[in-house]
């Protein structure tokens, strides 16, 4: 019977295209993998590479022998992720994508108590407001903000995600509280970015309007200091502004209209039969932490 370990290290070969190279993310000597590689031709009665100076190539046989063997492995790393799926005890590296606002408001300041749990498990948590490709970056989860379309991911929901239209006090007394959607166009907007379009949801359906900004910024938190200090009006999310509603530092305007109740709070992980126990530890903390209704809109921190 064919070692699992051999098939292992022949197929490190195949991805790596060399068997130094191979050897050296396997921890082991060239002429190991090579005896080890011969051990397996031989016990086929064929041979499954073609060796030259330069380069590795697969026979035919050793092509169609590849192939099954990565089913194989698949299979294993499938039953393993099933086994530990069932425990908490967990190690490696957890590399988890957020956007950068609420990363480093809602997930950094939480960290201590998930890895203290988990001491074998090093999280690799990168922010970016750019657009994650989850599998072709190797990440193990995302979590974004958006109303999801279809996808070939699997995502969770975390919370709800509430946008509100806000101003502070200081703006709203020197220019007056609007009444009207339309009382809008006479005020200064803050968009997040130039041609943003504001979604909202009303008494009478939902309704669309591209406010005109003075400021002009690729940052949103950029806007968000603008609308504390009395720049303007701005859309903002409540998980990033719940403080300064509670101290009075910003006010809600048009409180009948809301962004879109569809946009939520989504952990994403790529579609697989068997979740990583790592995974799943990870989304069910944070659906933990942020509760049926998160805490920025219960009126804590």
């Amino acid at each position: 019977m064919t070692n699992l370990g051999d098939l292992e290290v022949f197929a490190r070969v195949i991805a790596t295209g060399s068997m130094s190279t191979a050897a050296r993310s396997l921890g082991l000597s060239p002429a190991v993998v090579s005896k080890r590689i011969k051990r397996l031709e031989d016990r086929l009665g064929t041979r499954l590479l073609q060796r030259t100076t330069r380069q590795i190539s697969l026979t035919e046989a050793g092509q169609g022998y590849y192939d099954r063997v990565l089913s194989v492995l698949a299979g294993l790393e499938e039953a393993d992720a099933f086994a530990t799926g069932r425990s908490t005890d967990v190690r490696g590296t957890l590399k988890v994508s957020a956007a950068t606002s609420f990363g480093r408001i809602h997930i950094a300041p939480h960290l201590k108590p998930f890895m203290q749990a988990h001491p074998e498990l090093a999280v690799h948590l990168e922010l970016s407001d750019d657009f994650t490709d989850i599998v072709g970056d190797g990440f193990d989860l995302a979590i974004r903000i958006a109303e999801l379309t279809d996808s070939s991911l699997v995502a969770r929901r975390l919370a709800s995600v509430r946008r509100i239209l806000c101003a502070s006090p200081d703006y709203l007394a020197a220019h007056g509280m609007p009444e009207t959607v339309e009382d809008l166009a006479m005020h200064r907007c803050l968009p997040a970015h130039n041609f943003e379009t504001w979604r909202l949801e009303g008494p009478d359906g939902p309704i669309s309007l591209r406010p005109e900004g003075m400021l002009i910024t690729n940052s949103s938190e950029v806007i968000r200091e603008a609308v504390i200090s009395g720049l303007g009006i701005a859309l903002r999310s409540t998980w990033d502004i719940g403080p300064e509603l509670q101290t009075g530092r910003l006010v809600q305007v048009l409180p009948a209209y809301e962004s879109s109740r569809n946009v939520a709070l989504w952990a994403v992980y790529p579609s697989r039969q068997f979740l990583p126990a790592k995974v799943r530890l990870f989304i069910d903390y944070l659906a933990g932490l942020y509760g049926p209704v998160p805490y920025w809109d219960a009126g804590k921190t």
